[in-house]
This record gives C-alpha cells, sequence and structure tokens, in this order.
C-alpha cells in the first residue's frame, strides 16, 4: 500500500522530520491514563499537568529523549498487604510528549497528587539576509564527494 504524505509538495522542503512526529503521534496509544492538562500560563510558557495520585515523587520519572517528552510513573505493590478488595490498583504508565525544536523543560513538582512539568518556548527572532547572485562564468568551488573508505598504502 502507497502511503500519502501530506508534505510532498515542492514547496515544503525541510519537513521530513515534522512528518516523522506526526507519524510518531497518530501511533501513540490512546491509553487516557493517566489524565492530564496542557495549558499555557504565559506568552511563551507552558505548563503540563498529570493526575498521578498514589504516586511517589520516586515513583515517577520525567526524561526527554530526542525531541520527545516521556513520563512514566511506575508503583512497586507492597507484598506484606493482603487486600480484601483492591480497587486502586498498582499500575505503571508511560505518557509521551512530541517537543518543538527549542522548547526547554524549566522544572517538574509534585503537589497534592499532581505533576506539574513547566516549559519555556523561545523567542524565535525574525532573520533575513540576502544571498549573492553570482555569474554563471565565475562559478565558484563545487561541493565534492568525500571518499570515507581509508586509503591504502602504496608499497
Amino acid at each position: 500500500m502507497t502511503r500519502l504524505s501530506l508534505f510532498n509538495s515542492p514547496f515544503l522542503l525541510g519537513f521530513d522530520q515534522l512528518e516523522r512526529a506526526l507519524d510518531r503521534v497518530s501511533k501513540t496509544s490512546a491509553d487516557g491514563y493517566p489524565p492530564y492538562n496542557i495549558e499555557q500560563v504565559d506568552e511563551n510558557a507552558i505548563r503540563i499537568t498529570l493526575a498521578v495520585a498514589g504516586f511517589a515523587r520516586e515513583e515517577l520519572a520525567v526524561t526527554v529523549e530526542d525531541t520527545q517528552l516521556m513520563v512514566r510513573g511506575r508503583q512497586s505493590d507492597d507484598a506484606g498487604r493482603v487486600y480484601l478488595h483492591r480497587g486502586i490498583a498498582a499500575r505503571q504508565f508511560q505518557r509521551s510528549f512530541i517537543l518543538a525544536d527549542g522548547i526547554e523543560i524549566v522544572s517538574a513538582e509534585v503537589d497534592n497528587g499532581l505533576l506539574h512539568i513547566d516549559l519555556v518556548r523561545p523567542l524565535v527572532e525574525s532573520r533575513e539576509r540576502t544571498i549573492e547572485i553570482r555569474n554563471g562564468a565565475a562559478r565558484g568551488p563545487r561541493l565534492e564527494t568525500i571518499n570515507l573508505e581509508p586509503e591504502e598504502k602504496a608499497s
């Protein structure tokens, strides 16, 4: 089956990384646990809040892998407890968020069963530069292929 690309326009050059990120997002689990909120707290600040009731700080991990924010929780079962009814499961979770380039994690804290992760988006400066157009006869150096094979020594 042929895959239709949203970014196959000749005007969208270099967006293959964005396309891969969208593919990753579409393949993520539809599991709704733990529930979370994403709010804009300032013009360039974002807060992700996850409901992690029952998890201690030591049972949570927040990591960044490339452009992916990973939040993991793993509760350990207490073997010494005898449950007559167990309605609160000690379950593990993994929740991921794709981050845009330049987004930085400022802090993460647990407060009253909520894990708050604060992120900032740096200001993007608009850039403009003029590219010199040279004459065809005055061509400069061209890019050459680099040979990565080790050279053989003459005996």
